[in-house]
């Protein structure tokens, strides 16, 4: 019975491996319809998102039979209950990659962006996909050393963030009301991607000490001054 039981933790931590590579799968695509006003990969990027979600509730399903048949104990019921935390998590993150090609979808023919705007972008881009890359190695390997750099990337997301934040309000901004507000929003969804992403960090450092601390104390731009993170 024991052998079973940690087959069925081993298969839950696989899916949350596989959940994760396709949430980069996603983002990375989502980056592309986004930043180059490609409809077909967007329209991709937003039917693929089905996929995340049956995962997550498979393995949402699984984890609670596991707990009512198995009734884990110690580190055992921690790693099931951050199973089911962390699927939310990287459900959320698909969402939010979902966001971002409806965005591109959207405003197609026309680029989502202003040409003063696309380098920042491209960046907080190429930042969410390298925390989802940690996300993955953490969860395969649960190095704690992987959290640390998740955690500063996730600083430089927030100052790029802010920049995006103080490009808005600077008297040399001169797009329509409309750009601003998917400005804003995109710039949103790819500052939470980074959230998540540090949110799973934390988890597995969770599981592996047994102890809930913070990690990193972060500040997340707001555009009306900062507010610290501790969750």
């Amino acid at each position: 019975m024991r052998e079973v039981f940690q087959a069925e933790l081993k298969q839950v931590g696989e899916e949350l491996v596989e959940i994760a590579t396709l949430v980069h799968k996603a983002l990375s695509e989502a980056r592309q319809a986004f930043l180059e006003a490609d409809l077909e990969t967007a329209q991709e990027v937003i039917a693929g998102d089905a996929r995340i979600d049956f995962m997550q509730n498979e393995l949402d399903e699984r984890s609670i039979d596991i707990l009512a048949l198995q009734a884990p104990v110690a580190s055992d019921l921690r790693m099931i209950v951050g199973a089911l935390r962390m699927s939310s998590s990287l459900e959320r993150m698909g969402d939010l990659a979902r966001h971002l090609a409806q965005d591109a979808r959207r405003r197609y023919p026309d680029p989502v962006l202003p040409e003063q705007l696309v380098a920042t972008f491209s960046r907080m881009f190429d930042l969410d996909l390298e925390i989802i890359d940690g996300v993955v190695q953490i969860l395969e390997t649960r190095d704690m050393g992987v959290a640390d750099t998740i955690y500063a990337k996730k600083a430089e997301v927030n100052g790029l963030h802010q920049d995006i934040f103080n490009a808005l309000s600077s008297d040399s901004w001169d797009s329509p009301v409309s750009t601003a507000v998917d400005v804003t929003l995109s710039a949103r969804y790819l500052e939470r991607i980074g959230d998540h992403g540090v949110s799973v960090a934390r988890k597995v450092a969770y599981l592996v000490t047994g102890e809930w601390t913070p990690s990193a104390t972060m500040d997340r731009p707001t555009g009306h001054g900062h507010i610290t993170i501790a969750d």
